[in-house]
């Protein structure tokens, strides 16, 4: 559910412990995570068995993109899809969010706005010929053809998009372990459970958004919270956000108000890049004064503007 308020917070981050047989990959399908995504919050634990009763952050608390609430929405550096249901008169406003693996380095998820032009299930993947390439470069044949059933890498189901210049789907898979990775050849990749949900809400001619925004950042009650995951570069890399990137957002957020910004708080989430919201900053209150005291707010600078 969303907020009554059009806040652009929802959800949380919970903890869990593990047991000594459960992996991280079967964690994170659970809680519909990328693999990625897990990793970045647990640092220090095994990445593919974590043992017995160890403590697990499951960061299910997140920020809205940056894009109209309408259709589908997709984040390419958090590697998350949202999709915003229809509301129906009565009911709550809600989102379904899933996470998605995205073009992989030289084959890159276009960006902008399309919408789904077709629907299949057990579709067969016909690869293209550049892919047929890459393949054969590894002295590997892919068939021309290949129908559907456990070895075919498009899983179930496929959403057509009407992006020109390359058959670009919203589609399964028969990996379900690289789901949140920037690993595919330009297409949206999800779990085989997550699709097969998104398959029956969504509709030919939804809307599909696809950004670029490894910085998310709203104001929600008086509060500035920010949300930062790693940005993709011209070649696909990851790479750091940049503090000028951070503080032109910063200073467009805020216009005129009179906020108390943790800069310690702030420099950390952007070095982290964990893509857990974290709340940096309070706006003053008129009778506030304009400098907090030293023992209300350590480390606290005022931006005024």
């Amino acid at each position: 559910d969303l907020r009554d308020d059009g806040g652009d917070i929802f959800g949380k981050v919970e903890r869990i412990r593990t047991r000594y047989d459960v992996t991280r990959i079967e964690i994170a399908r659970r809680y519909s995570l990328g693999y990625e995504e897990l990793l970045r919050v647990n640092k220090g634990v095994d990445p593919w068995l974590p043992g017995e009763g160890t403590q697990i952050a499951i960061p299910g608390q997140r920020l809205l993109p940056p894009a109209p609430r309408e259709g589908s929405v997709v984040n390419l550096p958090e590697h998350r899809m949202y999709y915003f249901v229809p509301p129906k008169k009565g009911e709550k406003a809600r989102v379904m969010t899933f996470p998605v693996s995205v073009g992989k380095m030289d084959w890159q998820t276009p960006i902008g706005v399309t919408k789904v032009v077709s629907k299949q299930k057990d579709p067969p993947w016909y690869p293209p010929e550049s892919v047929r390439r890459e393949y054969a470069a590894r002295g590997e044949t892919l068939p021309a053809v290949v129908p559907p059933g456990p070895r075919n890498p498009l899983g179930g189901h496929a959403l057509r998009l009407n992006i020109p210049g390359g058959a670009y789907l919203i589609h399964g898979t028969n990996n379900p372990d690289a789901v949140g990775m920037a690993v595919t050849h330009g297409c949206l990749r999800m779990y085989p459970e997550d699709v097969a949900l998104l398959f029956e809400a969504v509709k030919v001619g939804t809307r599909v958004t696809l950004i670029n925004e490894p910085l998310k950042m709203p104001r929600v009650d008086g509060e500035v919270w920010i949300e930062v995951h790693p940005p993709i570069d011209n070649q696909g890399q990851s790479v750091a956000v940049k503090l000028e990137d951070f503080e032109r957002r910063l200073d467009t957020l805020l216009g005129a108000a009179e906020v108390a910004i943790n800069w310690d708080i702030a420099l950390q989430a952007l070095r982290d890049a964990s893509g857990i919201p974290v709340m940096i900053g309070l706006e003053l209150a008129p009778e506030m004064p304009a400098v907090p005291s030293p023992d209300a707010a350590k480390a606290t600078a005022v931006a005024a503007r």
